[in-house]
């Protein structure tokens, strides 16, 4: 599995970095200043919003990982957002609607080729506006109805809409 970065250079000081086991497992080391480039899951959300007649609102992927397959409105977490705030910023930006907080569905982790480790959290929102349209990286964003729901690409997103359609 790729690392997230894919980092070769010590980001203190510029050596090359190498591999050495520290604190019980291999992990990007610089020899010149001897410090440990920890290598740590990113962060991704997701939302599971559902318009008044219960249906699922779902994006065809515009990009890889899963370009052209469905999943759940998501992204990648921004610098100084809660993940809150990040799940209904890629809400609107992917699908045009706009949410409020419902509850946490559930933490997940994911290894993705694209973008290395994933640490997925997933949220069930409430659907209180918008104009259901397009945006950002989605092709299509569509509500399903619960017993017309594609199939989706990511497990994760899978597991999540179990854990709401129980």
């Amino acid at each position: 599995m790729k690392s997230n970065l894919m980092i070769k250079y010590c980001p203190y000081c510029g050596d090359k970095l190498t591999r050495k086991m520290v604190e019980g497992r291999k992990r990007l080391f610089c020899p010149e200043c001897e410090r440990v480039y920890y290598e740590n899951p990113t962060p991704v959300v997701a939302v599971v919003a559902r318009d008044k007649e219960g249906q699922i609102l779902l994006v065809k992927r515009k990009l890889e990982p899963g370009k052209g397959k469905w999943a759940l409105p998501s992204g990648f977490m921004e610098i100084e957002e809660t993940p809150i705030q990040a799940a209904l910023r890629e809400l609107k930006e992917e699908t045009g609607i706009t949410g409020r907080f419902k509850r946490l569905i559930g933490v997940y982790s994911n290894k993705s080729e694209v973008h290395g480790y994933l640490v997925n959290i997933i949220y069930e929102v409430e659907v209180v506006g918008g104009n259901i349209c397009a945006g950002d990286d989605a092709e299509e964003a569509e509500f399903f109805a619960v017993d017309q729901i594609p199939p989706l690409v990511f497990q994760s997103h899978r597991e999540a809409l179990g854990e709401v359609l129980k």
